[in-house]
C-alpha cells in the first residue's frame, strides 16, 4: 500500500510558506545588512526568529534547542532567544487522535485496546503519548507521530541550511557544513519508530544489569513506523528530587551518568538528547530508587575508533601528552591541526572533562546555574576562533558535544556532589577499541540494527 504521507509535496510546500516566511526573512534582512553596510539589530531578528518558530510542531524547534548548544553555531543573540523555545508543544485534540490511529492500526484500532485516555500525557515538537491499556491488561504509553512530519523535516531542513549558510558566509568562525549532515542523519532517524523500537532493545540489552535503570518493552503488535507502544514506567519528574537529601540526589545522579557513559564507553552508543523531559524517577518501598529511560528517538551509534579518540583525549589532557591529544582530535575528524587551534580546541576539552580529571568528591561545575553551564567556555571558544578559524567541527562531534552539555545541566538540577573521577575510571576500566567493537556489533546484531562500520 502507498504510504500517503511520505514526504509529500502539498505538505512540504505549505511547510516551506510557514517556516520559510521566519527563516527567509531574518536571512534576507542579515545579506542586506552585510550587502548594503546597514546596522543589523541581532537581537531583534533574534526574538522574532523565535517567536515565529515557537508556534510551530515539528523538527525546526528541535533543532533550533540543539543548535543552542553548539559553540558559534548561530550568533550568541539568537542562541539566547532559541534557548527559550519550550519542548511542550500545543497537544491535538481527539477527532486528530483517532485520524491518526486509525491510519496506523486500521478501522478497528479501538478494539484492540481494553482502553485508551482521549488526552495526551505528554506533547512534544515530533508526536503526543497517550497512556492506554492493552488486552492483556499492560500498561501501555503510546507515542503517536503527528501528521505529515516527514514533510515537514524536509522543509525545515531546507530553511535551516539557508540560515546556516548565510552564518557561514557572513561569521564564520565555524564551518558548520558537517553539522547539518549529522542533524539531517538524526532528524530522519527520529522519524522512524520502527527504529526506536530498536533502540529501545539495544538499551534492554546493554542496561540489562543496571538495578537503578530500567528501560520499557514495547508491543510490537501495536507499533508501526509512526507508532510506537510501549511499556508505561510509572514515575515523578525528575526536578521534584531536586530538594530530597543529597543521598537520594546523588543515587539518581550516578543512574544518570551510568545511564549514558556506560554504553557509550562499552559499546560506542549515546542517548543524544538528555534533557529533564526524557527521564522520570522510579520508587521502591516508598523511597525514590532510580531513573526511567522514556525516550530512544535521538540515539547515536558511534564508530568504536571515536570511542577510543574520548578516552585518548581523556588520558592526554590528564597527563599532559600533547601528541596523545592531537591523536584523539585527529581521530575524530578534524584537520589541519595548528597548536593555536589545539589550544582553543583544549579550552571546550578541558571543561568537558574537568570533573572527570579530579579524583575528589565535587559538583559537576560551582555556582553555574543548569541553563548557563558551558555557555561562558563557549562564547570563550567562539572569540578565539574568530581570530583562528574558521574550524570544520567534524559531523560526529555534534550530538556528543550537545549530549555532554545536557548531561551536565542534570547534574547541576539534582546538586549532585559525586566522585566523577572514579565513576568514569570504572566504566573505561580494561578499555580497548577492539572490545567495544565486539561488543557494539554483538550488540547492533541482536537488536536488528545496522553496524556503524
Amino acid at each position: 500500500m502507498a504510504d500517503s504521507e511520505r514526504n509529500r509535496l502539498t505538505a512540504r510546500a505549505a511547510r516551506y510558506a510557514r517556516v520559510g516566511a521566519n527563516v527567509g526573512g531574518v536571512a534576507a534582512r542579515i545579506a542586506g545588512a552585510r550587502i548594503f553596510g546597514f546596522d543589523l539589530d541581532r537581537a531583534k531578528n533574534a526574538a522574532e526568529l523565535a517567536a515565529g518558530l515557537g508556534g510551530l510542531k515539528g523538527p525546526i524547534m528541535k533543532v533550533a534547542q540543539l543548535l543552542a548548544t553548539i559553540p558559534d553555531a548561530l550568533p550568541p543573540e539568537y542562541i539566547t532567544e532559541l534557548t527559550k523555545l519550550q519542548s511542550q508543544a500545543p497537544p491535538m485534540g481527539w477527532a486528530f487522535v483517532k485520524r491518526r490511529m486509525q491510519a496506523e492500526l486500521g478501522p478497528g484500532w479501538q478494539s484492540k485496546f481494553k482502553s485508551f485516555e482521549h488526552h495526551p500525557a505528554a506533547a512534544a515538537s515530533l508526536g503526543q503519548v497517550h497512556r492506554a491499556r492493552s488486552l492483556d491488561d499492560a500498561e501501555l504509553a503510546c507515542k503517536l507521530q503527528y501528521a505529515d512530519m516527514q514533510s515537514a523535516v524536509e522543509a525545515d531542513l531546507k530553511q535551516l541550511r539557508l540560515l546556516f549558510a548565510m552564518h557561514r558566509r557572513f561569521d564564520p568562525a565555524i564551518d558548520t557544513r558537517e553539522i547539518i549532515k549529522e542533524i539531517d542523519a538524526r532528524m530522519r532517524e527520529e522519524l522512524d519508530y520502527r527504529r526506536e523500537a530498536k533502540h529501545i532493545a539495544l538499551y534492554r540489552n546493554m542496561l540489562a544489569k543496571e538495578d537503578a535503570i530500567r528501560v520499557p518493552g514495547v508491543a510490537p503488535e501495536l507499533s508501526t513506523a509512526r507508532l510506537l507502544s510501549m511499556q508505561w514506567l510509572e514515575g515523578s519528574r525528575l526536578l521534584e528530587h531536586k530538594d530530597d537529601s543529597l543521598a537520594v540526589r546523588n543515587r539518581l545522579a550516578t543512574a544518570m551518568f551510568t545511564a549514558w557513559w556506560l554504553p557509550f564507553s562499552r559499546f560506542g552508543v549515546i542517548h543524544g538528547d538528555p534533557h529533564l523531559g526524557n527521564y522520570s524517577v522510579f520508587e521502591e518501598k516508598g523511597k525514590p530508587s532510580g531513573i526511567n529511560l522514556l525516550d530512544y528517538g535521538c540515539i547515536r551509534i558511534f564508530p568504536p575508533k571515536f570511542v577510543g579518540g574520548v578516552v585518548d583525549l581523556y588520558n592526554g589532557l590528564r597527563h599532559n601528552d600533547d601528541a596523545r591529544v592531537v591523536h584523539a582530535y585527529e581521530t575524530w575528524g578534524f584537520r589541519k591541526l595548528s597548536r593555536e587551534l589545539i589550544d582553543i580546541l583544549n579550552v571546550w576539552a578541558r571543561f568537558i572533562y574537568g570533573p572527570l580529571m579530579e579524583d575528589r568528591v565535587r559538583s559537576i561545575a560551582d555556582g553555574v546555574k543548569p541553563g548557563e553551564y558551558g555557555r561562558r567556555q563557549a562564547f570563550e571558544v567562539q572569540r578565539a576562533l574568530r581570530q583562528k578559524g574558521p574550524v570544520l567541527v567534524p559531523q560526529e562531534f555534534v550530538f556528543m558535544d550537545r549530549a555532554a552539555i545536557g548531561l551536565g545541566a542534570v547534574f547541576l538540577h539534582l546538586r549532585a556532589e559525586l566522585n566523577f573521577h572514579r565513576l568514569f575510571e570504572a566504566a573505561i576500566e580494561k578499555f580497548s577499541t577492539a572490545a567495544v567493537a565486539e561488543r557494539q556489533r554483538a550488540a547492533l546484531v541482536k537488536a536488528g540494527l545496522e553496524t556503524s562500520g
